[in-house]
Formats: structure tokens, C-alpha cells, sequence
């Protein structure tokens, strides 16, 4: 590897900690959001607040951040590098503006859907006391957050050309702003109306508001970087017709675990128990629903807290690295890109497991420390702890699988990873319907189902992967996956230890303690093990070999 190609790739490992860093403080204020939420307490009415926030968000994962931009990467990688910087400029400008169109569209037609419904159930004389008032909520603050979705998508868009250009900082940080404008509203805004429904709408306001923000601060970076920020419809680009055959599989690859944790949100809403439906009729015999009010801000605060570490590293390494196999694969440096993915893989694999086994050790306390607030009470704790110990069986799962796709998408092979998706969410929503019934498990019923598909989802496509690129490092990762489970046992040893030496006490006192204490413990086995992945994490360039103590610039399509 040559001078420029090192600088090269060094620049986008770097640029993965400096976005590792930004999303520090993004999944910080997100806990802040989560926490002004919680405290309205876990019962119906936040339950309907977390599901209508999944429909937008459905569609930013996958015409933004998913599809669009595992389709975007890759050609306009490829035309920066054929056509220069004014034939991807075109390429942009032309994408955004036919995204912008076609969501504009899809939410007219998914609020149309919503307000016929709303008036078909008053033309059907369907009241709103009881949980129909309940409905009415979700309907009601759907319609308030679906703009959100076409903001944010276009906000994806433009983020990905900015990471090609090497420009991480904004696309980091915007996810600070739809934070800070919801916490805005949660602790400021909101109290000026009375009532937790009025709350949640006011709440509902500041999403869409937030990602107007976004757009508005994604289009002035553009334009200081010279990127074109006024979209055309005519002529389409030749590269749109590139994007959009690789974005349809994409599209579906995507789309299904999308749609299979969407489900999960239909599962919980339409199986919980309320006292107005207690029971559902099954082969002609009344059966006790399975959930309980609260399941969905359980489930949901569960997932918040093991995707915190996910998203401080692994998914950053994601989006940091996706740009450099990208390139590789475009000049057909297979071997370049086989290194890169390995170095990517074992850097995620050691937080996987490190995250994982922590937060195994330490659910309840860290639950009871962040969502105890206000109306948020024990038994919610206990509920959240139990879901987030199912959840984090998959945490090695969750740190790759991104970094596994990205591979895919760089090579423009979509077909495959479109199979095992489809399979495997097949396998979860199955799980998902047959598990909840199980006496004693209930909500964790979606951390089994999740865990258990996405360590397959990996392992399968580590396989193909191996057969289309060839050997990509096993042994290397063998090796590396050994140390840092051998440094997690020791962590875990060690926090056990603590935690029975320390005299009963506040949860903070057991988290301040065990947390940091955990950490050292496990970087300092790593270090013994003289694990290269410690030195990904915190080296310097100026201390690699061969960079001559010369500053990183970023690198220029």
C-alpha cells in the first residue's frame, strides 16, 4: 500500500472516532429525550407515542439512511472518480430532488389513509372513550410527525455525499438537534399545557420541527463545500438509473427488518391487555392477552439502551468505513478492501462483546439510574432490565452486521444479503407471535427473537462473503474474538466482585462504581493481550509508520 492509499484509509478510520465521538453526545442527549418520556410512566398513551414514531421512522431507515444511501455510495463514488466533482454534483442534485417528490407524495398518501380512517370511524359511530381515545392519539400524532420523515430522508441523502467527501462532523452531529429541540419541548414547552396527552403532542410538533433544523443546517455545510443544494427533476442523470437498480433489493433487504420490528410494534399495541379488552378469542375460546400496558416504552427503552453503545462506535464505524470499501472496490483493490473489512469487523466484535457482557452484568442498575424518573416506577425498572438482558445476547451481532452489509453494498451485490434478510425476518416476526405466549418470558420474548435472528443474520453472511471476496482475515478475527472474550470474562469477574465488596446502596453509587472499574479492567487485559484493536481505538496517525508526522486532510473526490 502506497503512501496516498494509507493516508487514505487512515483518514476514514479516524474520521470513524471523531463521528464515534460526536455520537457520544448525540446518544447522550437521546437518553435525555428518553428520560423526559419515561417519566410520563409506561402505560398507554406513551405506548401510542412510541409506535406512531415508528412509522416515520420506517421510512427514514429505509429510503434515508438504509436504502438510498447503501445505493447513493457507491455510484456516486464512482462517478466523482469517472466524471469529477460537477458530474457527481449533477448526480446529487438530480437524487434529491426525485426523493423529494416521491416522499412528498407517499405522505400525502399515507395522511389521506390516516384522515379517511379517522372519519370512516366516526361515520361508523365508533366512540373515542376507552382505548379508542387511545387510537385517536396514535392517528393524531402519526399526522403530526410523517414530515419528519421527508426531511430527514433528504437529510440522509445529503449526509452521504458529505462522508464521501470525507465531511463527517454535521451528519454526525445532527442527530443533536432532533434531540435537543425534543428535549426543548419535553422539559420547557410542554409543561405550559396540561395533561400527559397534551405532552406527548407537543413532543410529537418538535420532531418534524427538529428535522426541518437538520435540513436547513445539512444544506449550509453542503454549500460551504460546494455541493449543489438546488435539486432538478430534468434531465435524469444516467447514475439515477444505476442507484435504482441496486436500490430496490436494497430497498427490500432492508425493508424486511424494518417492517419485523414495526410488526413488533403492531404485535405489542394489538396483544396488550387494556380493561376494555382483557382477553382475545382464539379458536373459539377467550384467551388472556399476553402484554401488558407499557410493553411498547419498555421494550422500546430496552432497545435505547443496548443500541447506545452500538451506535457510539460500531454504527459510526459503519458509516466512516462504507466510503473507503466503496472506493476500493470501484479501483478493484480487493485485497485493500479485504483489509479494511477485517480491521472494521474486529474493532466492532471487541465493543460487541465488551458492551454486551457489561450490560449483562449491570441491567437493572443502569435501568433504574437512567428511566426512574417522575412516574417511571420499580416495576417498570425490573421489566426494562429483563427485556435489555435478551437483548444484549446479540450485541457482537449487532456491532458487525452493518459493517457486513456496507461490504455488500460496496461491491454492488445486493441480491444476496436481500435473501437472508428476508428469511431471517421471516424467522423473527414467527418468533416474535409464537413466543410471547410462553409463560414467564412475555416482552423479553422480543430480545430472544431479535438476538437469536441477527447472530444468524451474521453468521450467514459471513459466509457469503467469504465465497465472493474470498479470505477475509479469519484466523485474525479467530484470535481477536478470543482476547476480547477473555478480557470480558475478566471484566465481568471483576464487576461481580465489586458489586458484592460494596455495601447496599444507591444504584448510581453501584454504576459510578462498577462502570468505569469495568472498563479499565478490560482495556487492561486487552493491553496485556497486546490486542492491535486498542491501538484502532486510540492511536494517533502521527504515531503509525509512514505518515511522517504529516496532518490527515480529507480527501478529495
Amino acid at each position: 500500500m502506497d503512501e496516498t492509499e494509507h493516508r487514505e484509509r487512515e483518514h476514514f478510520f479516524a474520521a470513524a472516532k471523531m463521528v464515534a465521538g460526536i455520537t457520544i453526545l448525540s446518544r447522550i442527549l437521546g437518553m435525555l429525550r428518553d428520560i423526559a418520556i419515561a417519566s410520563l410512566g409506561a402505560k398507554r398513551i406513551t405506548d401510542a407515542f412510541v409506535f406512531a414514531f415508528r412509522i416515520p421512522n420506517l421510512f427514514r431507515r429505509l429510503f434515508g439512511e438504509g436504502a438510498l444511501a447503501g445505493a447513493f455510495v457507491p455510484v456516486f463514488t464512482e462517478t466523482a472518480r469517472k466524471d469529477g466533482a460537477p458530474g457527481a454534483g449533477k448526480l446529487l442534485a438530480n437524487a434529491m430532488g426525485l426523493l423529494a417528490v416521491f416522499l412528498a407524495v407517499l405522505t400525502v398518501a399515507i395522511s389521506g389513509g390516516i384522515v379517511a380512517y379517522g372519519w370512516g370511524q366516526r361515520l361508523w359511530g365508533v366512540g373515542l372513550s376507552g382505548d379508542d381515545a387511545n387510537r385517536q392519539l396514535l392517528l393524531t400524532m402519526t399526522l403530526v410527525m410523517l414530515p419528519f420523515m421527508i426531511s430527514t430522508c433528504l437529510l440522509a441523502l445529503a449526509s452521504s455525499a458529505l462522508n464521501c467527501q470525507g465531511h463527517f462532523s454535521y451528519p454526525a452531529f445532527a442527530p443533536c438537534v432532533l434531540n435537543i429541540c425534543i428535549i426543548a419541548a419535553a422539559w420547557w414547552v410542554a409543561p405550559h399545557w396540561s395533561g400527559d396527552r397534551a405532552h406527548l403532542l407537543v413532543i410529537s410538533a418538535s420532531v418534524t420541527a427538529a428535522s426541518v433544523l437538520q435540513l436547513a443546517g445539512v444544506l449550509w455545510v453542503m454549500k460551504a463545500h460546494g455541493l449543489p443544494i438546488v435539486p432538478f427533476l430534468r434531465p435524469i442523470h444516467p447514475g439515477i438509473a444505476t442507484m435504482l437498480r441496486l436500490m430496490l433489493p436494497t430497498v427490500l433487504a432492508l425493508g424486511f427488518p424494518q417492517l419485523s420490528s414495526f410488526f413488533e410494534g403492531w404485535v405489542i399495541w394489538f396483544f396488550t391487555a387494556t380493561p376494555e379488552r382483557p382477553t382475545i378469542e382464539l379458536f373459539g375460546r377467550a384467551v388472556e392477552l399476553p402484554l401488558h400496558e407499557g410493553t411498547q416504552m419498555h421494550v422500546y427503552n430496552a432497545s435505547q439502551l443496548y443500541q447506545f453503545p452500538m451506535g457510539v462506535l460500531a454504527i459510526s464505524l459503519g458509516v466512516a468505513v462504507f466510503p473507503l470499501l466503496a472506493r476500493y472496490a470501484a479501483r478493484g483493490q480487493m485485497q485493500n478492501l479485504r483489509d479494511g473489512l477485517n480491521r472494521a469487523l474486529r474493532v466492532a466484535m471487541m465493543e460487541g462483546i465488551a458492551a454486551g457482557v457489561g450490560l449483562l452484568c449491570l441491567a437493572k442498575p443502569i435501568t433504574d439510574v437512567i428511566y426512574r424518573h417522575g412516574k417511571f416506577t420499580p416495576k417498570d425498572v425490573a421489566e426494562v432490565a429483563g427485556i435489555l438482558q435478551t437483548y444484549v445476547m446479540g450485541m457482537w451481532a449487532y456491532c458487525t452486521y452493518q459493517i457486513f452489509l456496507k461490504a455488500f453494498y460496496s461491491i454492488k451485490e445486493t441480491l444476496q444479503p436481500l435473501k437472508v434478510v428476508a428469511v431471517m425476518a421471516v424467522l423473527h416476526m414467527a418468533m416474535v407471535v409464537s413466543l410471547i405466549w410462553v409463560p414467564g418470558l412475555g416482552a423479553r420474548a422480543f430480545g430472544v427473537a431479535t438476538a437469536t435472528t441477527i447472530s444468524l443474520n451474521v453468521i450467514v453472511l459471513a459466509y457469503l462473503l467469504r465465497k465472493r471476496l474470498g479470505r477475509i482475515g479469519a484466523a485474525k478475527l479467530t484470535v481477536s474474538v478470543a482476547r476480547s472474550c477473555l478480557a470480558a470474562a475478566t471484566m465481568a469477574a471483576s464487576i461481580l466482585l465489586i458489586r458484592w465488596a460494596m455495601p447496599s446502596g444507591p444504584n448510581w453509587r453501584i454504576v459510578a462504581v462498577c462502570v468505569p472499574a469495568g472498563t479499565a479492567v478490560f482495556l487492561f487485559v486487552a493491553w496485556a493481550l497486546r490486542a492491535p484493536e486498542l491501538g484502532e481505538l486510540f492511536g494517533s496517525l502521527r504515531n503509525r509508520p509512514g505518515n511522517g508526522g504529516e496532518s490527515d486532510a480529507p480527501v478529495n473526490l
